[in-house]
């Protein structure tokens, strides 16, 4: 159970070393993780800090004292891997032609949407 955190730990440690905060202005990590310089770290460092903080606090709670922490699934994310489906659904624009893509988002039935995968993709109006 000690370990639970370390995978968050570590994507976190990796995200100040690459932050301006350390690489420019020259601050230790410790520094950039308090108030004061904190503002300045990117949204994904401060998601990291705030996951960590979480693990951490996981690991005294006594509801989750049997079953332990749960595996964080963000390393696909902050990869920036994209491409994976996150459903078995096929998409509205497999086996269709340019021209008839072109069509359907055309047409007044149908609306524009982004995916949760990051491809755009369409749905009929309701």
């Amino acid at each position: 159970m000690p370990s639970s955190c370390k995978d968050i730990r570590a994507a976190l440690a990796q995200c100040l070393q690459n932050s301006d905060c350390v690489l420019i202005d020259r601050n230790t990590p410790a520094d950039c993780i308090r108030p004061p310089l904190k503002d300045t770290l990117p949204t994904q460092c401060l998601q990291l800090i705030h996951g960590y903080g979480q693990c951490k606090r996981g690991m005294v709670d006594m509801r989750k004292r049997f079953r332990g922490n749960q595996p964080i699934s963000t390393s696909v994310e902050l990869e920036g891997e994209k491409g994976k489906m996150l459903y078995a659904g096929k998409g509205t624009y497999e086996g269709l032609d340019e021209q008839q893509q072109k069509r359907m988002k055309e047409g007044d039935e149908y609306e524009a949407f982004t995916r949760n995968d990051g491809i755009e993709d369409l749905r009929k109006k309701s």
